[in-house]
């Protein structure tokens, strides 16, 4: 009798807990904000993977070893899409940097149960935030784990290069360049007001355009009157030249006549004294 051979069960990784990613919309707000800051910060960088609310299982073979970070950041690993992050197939990159921002319903034992987890699985920096009381904790790894900061104000994470600071809407955090990290409402109305900027910009150098295309037409105007006025001048130039030789031609036709008249006068005084010398009266005749 031939022994069945069983088939190995897949191991099934779920991508969700069936769990809403936030419980309100402050919460939400704030992990969309810190996700989308982080993401754009890096946005050049093809090996940064910024994820939000993505199952992170960092023990291959065991599904029960999860956890959610409303943030995770992991460095050396290509962007893309993932269902969920599965460290063995990520070349056992942890993720490096997380945040968790805390809700009405979140408990401390939760809490400190996430903190355990990301100090056993390699974490080198999470940031827990509190934004109805608008407080930031943090830990860094030192000495093989994680270390509470004594003071977040100021606080310049190593890894992602932003500093926490605090404004008057409460907590600031900071780009490298100097930029705060907005909301998408923030970044609605910046883009609006870039858009509108953009728009006053356009219509100016449209304006500018026409100008000068007056200016030009205007210029052509004058450049085709002054040609014409150059025309006109040169055209009464040669009329009054011509009225000139007119004038000259007519003077040498009077002096001509003037000589004919009075070589014809002297011919007729010869011929009348040549009659007296013959003793004829040139007036008889």
């Amino acid at each position: 009798m031939r022994t069945k051979t069983l088939e190995p069960t897949a191991i099934e990784y779920p991508d969700s807990d069936g769990q809403p990613m936030a419980e309100n919309t402050k919460q939400y707000r704030w992990i969309v904000t810190i996700k989308e800051g982080i993401d754009s910060v890096f946005r050049d960088d093809a090996l940064v993977f910024v994820a939000a609310d993505l199952f992170w299982y960092p023990v291959e073979g065991d599904p029960t070893i999860r956890v959610a970070p409303d943030t995770l950041v992991v460095f050396g690993r290509p962007k893309g899409d993932r269902s969920s992050y599965l460290q063995w197939q990520e070349g056992g990159i942890a993720p490096q940097v997380v945040f968790e921002v805390l809700s009405p319903g979140n408990r401390p034992g939760e809490m400190r149960q996430k903190l355990e987890f990301y100090d056993q699985y390699g974490v080198e920096e999470y940031y827990l935030y509190d934004p109805d009381a608008n407080e930031l904790r943090g830990w860094t790894r030192e000495g093989g784990g994680l270390r509470e900061l004594e003071e977040t104000r100021g606080w310049l994470s190593p890894r992602l290069g932003i500093r926490f600071d605090w404004s008057e809407d409460g907590l600031a955090l900071v780009r490298p360049d100097g930029r705060v990290f907005e909301t998408f409402e923030e970044l609605d109305r910046r883009a609006e007001a870039e858009r509108r900027r953009a728009d006053g910009e356009r219509r100016r150098a449209e304006a500018e355009r026409q100008r000068a295309e007056v200016e030009q037409r205007r210029a052509e105007a004058e450049r085709l009157n002054a040609q014409a006025e150059r025309e006109r001048a040169e055209v009464e130039q040669r009329r009054a030249e011509a009225e000139r030789l007119n004038a000259q031609a007519e003077r040498q036709r009077a002096e001509v006549e003037q000589r004919r008249a009075e070589a014809e006068r002297q011919r007729a005084e010869r011929l009348a004294a040549q009659l007296r010398a013959l003793g004829i009266d040139p007036n008889t005749i």
